[in-house]
């Protein structure tokens, strides 16, 4: 006998759990968000965390054939869903209820399972243009489903939000190039390493060297560029939003500053911004929240 379809509301919570376990300074910044917004959110956060343990937590214990079969079956799952049919996923209901109320385009869908696919064979990138292509996929179309949710006032806040998703993923591409490493990828582009030096070796080293200090600053100023392009798009979002999406900004800006005082030494340990300071954000974000969400139900 099949189990139980789960309900909306475990679904939901769910999603929120994942959220609160894996991403710690965006789901602070989404308890800037009113409520109804909130859960959304966490919705497209579970999905794409589920989808990235799958290529990436099984990687020392399944098979790439393995693992692209359990992708392959979620994405599936996913799609029939979202098409009506029935599902006994976790947290797939909460999902699909999200995409339906906000009206959100398939093909963006499609473009995170096409990247999260690549990332079971691909290794290195060649160009930053490549780097982007994966992007493209992987944080982009994250900006492009949540921007709904957040409530733009006008199309112009679409790529301020797109960059926003590029900013973060380059974030996290140095911050955990050591990580990704472990796992066989670099996905700072190949021309980047040759242009200052830096092997494969080099960043698997217990020490970063000079060539590596220079590789990481040289990205994290590319970062920073994206994080000056997203800037804009806030003031384009309803202003509920804004808190979140503002903290959001500075949280992960917060991580590159750490790599930074950090003197590049990121190789062997992962940098955070200090709890005192991610609680002091978020208390001052609090009240700007507090305000923005009174003056919208006047």
């Amino acid at each position: 006998m099949p189990s139980p379809s789960p309900t909306l509301t475990s679904a939901y919570e769910r999603c929120r759990r994942l959220n609160a376990r894996y991403g710690r300074s965006f789901y602070l910044a989404t308890l800037l968000l009113p409520a109804w917004k909130r859960r959304h959110v966490h919705a497209l956060y579970g999905l794409t965390r589920y989808a990235d343990e799958i290529v990436d937590d099984l990687a020392a214990t399944a098979a790439v054939e393995d693992r692209a079969r359990a992708l392959a079956t979620f994405a599936d799952e996913f799609f029939a869903a979202l098409d009506g049919a029935p599902t006994h996923d976790p947290l797939l209901p909460a999902v699909v209820h999200t995409v339906r109320a906000f009206d959100i385009d398939r093909e963006i869908f499609e473009r995170f399972f096409r990247a999260m696919t690549m990332d079971l064979t691909v290794t290195a990138y060649e160009t930053y243009d490549d780097t982007l292509s994966y992007m493209e996929g992987s944080a982009a179309v994250i900006g492009e489903m949540t921007l709904p949710i957040l409530e733009p006032l006008e199309p112009a806040a679409r790529e301020p939000a797109r960059q926003l998703g590029f900013a973060f993923q380059l974030t996290n591409f140095v911050r955990d190039i050591g990580e990704d490493l472990a796992r066989g990828r670099v996905y700072l582009p190949a021309q980047d390493l040759a242009r200052f030096g830096v092997t494969r070796d080099d960043l698997a080293a217990p020490r970063a060297s000079a060539a590596v200090r220079s590789l990481l600053a040289f990205e994290i100023a590319r970062a920073r560029e994206h994080y000056a392009a997203a800037e804009p798009g806030i003031d384009l979002l309803a202003p509920s939003s804004r808190p979140c999406v503002r903290t959001a900004h500075e949280l992960y800006g917060g991580i590159l500053r750490q790599i930074e005082r950090a003197d590049y030494e990121i190789l062997r340990r992962r940098v955070a911004v200090p709890a005192r300071t991610r609680l002091g954000l978020f208390a001052r974000a609090h009240r700007a929240a507090a305000r923005a969400h009174r003056a919208e139900l006047r």
